[in-house]
């Protein structure tokens, strides 16, 4: 009874992480394409996260931006690695915005303005059937 209350308990402690389908979160019809400088890199399951600014062209508000890639597997299968981005970074995305019209956007690709690199990012949206 002891062993199954600690498991129990160990159970209890672990994270909670919602995990959706692409369709949920994203339109697939709302394409969008931001530029801008990177702002962080949060490399962890279950998706890599990225934050950037982008100041509007016409109103001159910047707005940081977050982009939602693959998992930490699947970008390192597709050539990535820990600091293939970094703060400061220059980057051109395209993706698909959030549903709730939030700066959130499901990335699928991203070039590197210095080198003119294109990253793919492992989206769910190529994984999801329309």
């Amino acid at each position: 009874m002891k062993n199954l209350l600690i498991t129990f308990c160990l159970f209890l402690s672990l994270p909670v992480m919602a995990h959706h389908s692409f369709p949920a979160q994203y339109d697939i019809n709302q394409p969008v394409n931001l530029a801008g400088i990177v702002t962080e890199v949060q490399w962890t399951n279950p998706h890599i996260f990225i934050m950037m600014d982008v100041t509007d062209e016409d109103s001159g508000e910047t707005v940081n931006w977050t982009l939602e890639l693959g998992g930490p597997n699947a970008l390192l299968r597709l050539g990535w690695k820990r600091d293939s981005l970094k703060i400061g970074d220059h980057i051109t995305v395209d993706g698909s915005l959030a549903r709730d019209g939030s700066p959130l956007v499901n990335a699928t690709s991203i070039i590197q303005t210095a080198t003119g690199r294109k990253m793919l990012a492992g989206s769910s949206r190529d994984q999801t059937p329309q």
